[in-house]
């Protein structure tokens, strides 16, 4: 059987492409969701209400048809059901048409460029939104599910994001077209249209991860923080991917938390601690930076541990003196995962290069000594920080 996955565009008629549009005049079998087949439903075409990729496998195993399309909204390369449907469809002689997509049809109506742009997908997601927004100057959101319009719009007010500008395009190509322009605030209310895409555009965009970044622009409070010159060290070491998963065991005011977001703005990071204090400044400080992909668990570790998703990288700022079991749940979790850890006590140090021992092949300790400068009266002087022990190591084993 001949099988196109032709993709319809904004409309499902208007902006079809000639070659989609021959292919569909081709097939006598239609497959498509309800709002795709529409305009087809006066042929005399076979059509076939169908979006799940096995339902559609199944329908084309078993049809007589000698050629079929699926048709698939908007573009077949752009978080199409053509990803998900090809493997099921072996044996098949199989042609991808592309499609207008909702990215190239609603940037050319705002009149702007996608090619250095980040898209990110809400249907049926509640993923990372403001962390983008401030690492990018074009994020494109392509919405659905909970996750609408005046939702993005909270998060980014929520985050300190406030001042961007955005573009909110609902039901591009059809007859009740809604385009808007302007700041998030501006949108906290609106309809909760199916069909909804949105540009948030930040000319104030990070254009570099941070590292190191001063204490003084963190929200303090009383209790610790480790330090900038010890903090990208000890961030650096664990290699973060975008998309891993993070633990910051001993969070404190956040500094290293906030640091690991930055590096995995499609992963997310779980800070630990066991005072109300360090865990409500590690949010505020979450929020300052525009950081939505933490989430702060106050509670002793490693007793809370085992309720959440298994980390790529941990750093342990501070163990509460129960350093050997958290080293089991992290090995229990993810028996590959890396760690860094700081020690400022001898006793400290002993138990964790025993515990690296144990679980690394191994390891490495390095002594930071930093000192900074102080102004006394006309005099520069130096004003040397207490030394402070790195350890870090990959596990190599599943656990004591």
């Amino acid at each position: 059987m001949k099988v196109y996955l032709a993709g319809t565009g904004t409309d499902g008629c208007r902006a079809l492409t000639a070659e989609a549009a021959d292919a569909i005049a081709q097939a006598d079998l239609l497959i498509g969701a309800k709002r795709m087949l529409e305009p087809f439903a006066e042929s005399a075409k076979e059509l076939h209400f169908q979006y799940q990729a096995e339902q559609i496998a199944e329908t084309l195993r078993n049809s007589r048809a000698q050629c079929a399309a699926v048709l698939l909204s908007g573009d077949s390369g752009f978080f199409s059901g053509a990803k998900g449907l090809l493997p099921h469809l072996t044996g098949m002689d199989v042609t991808i048409l592309p499609g207008v997509s909702s990215v190239s049809a609603f940037c050319a109506r705002c009149g702007i460029s996608y090619e250095n742009m980040r898209f990110i997908s809400l249907h049926g997601a509640d993923a990372n939104i403001a962390v983008h927004v401030r690492m990018n100057r074009y994020c494109f959101f392509l919405l659905g599910g909970e996750m609408n319009a005046a939702r993005v719009c909270q998060r980014l007010c929520d985050y300190g994001l406030s001042d961007v500008r955005v573009h909110i395009g609902m039901n591009l190509g059809y007859k009740n077209e809604t385009i808007l322009h302007g700041k998030p605030s501006d949108f906290l209310v609106l309809p909760d249209e199916t069909l909804t895409v949105m540009i948030a555009e930040n000319p104030e965009h990070l254009c570099y991860i941070p590292s190191a970044v001063p204490d003084t622009d963190f929200i303090r409070g009383t209790v610790p923080m480790t330090k900038a010159e010890v903090r990208c060290n000890a961030v650096a070491a664990l290699k973060i991917a975008r998309d891993a998963i993070c633990w910051d065991i001993g969070c404190g005011t956040g500094s290293v938390t906030v640091e690991m977001a930055f590096c995995c703005p499609d992963g997310q990071v779980f800070a630990f601690d066991r005072k109300d204090e360090a865990t409500h400044l590690t949010e505020q400080n979450a929020h300052k930076f525009s950081c939505d992909n933490i989430q702060t668990v106050t509670g002793i570790c490693p007793d809370i541990l085992h309720d959440y998703p298994a980390p790529d990288a941990v750093f342990i700022g501070g163990s509460g003196g129960y350093l050997p079991r958290i080293f089991d749940e992290i090995a229990l979790k993810n028996p590959t995962a890396k760690v860094s850890l700081t020690a400022v006590s001898l006793e400290t140090l002993s138990q964790a290069a025993e515990a690296f021992s144990q679980y690394c092949e191994a390891f490495d300790v390095t002594q930071i000594a930093v000192t900074r400068t102080k102004k006394l009266g006309s005099y520069t002087m130096f004003d040397a920080q207490n030394p402070v022990f790195l350890l870090t190591g990959e596990l190599k084993c599943s656990g004591s």
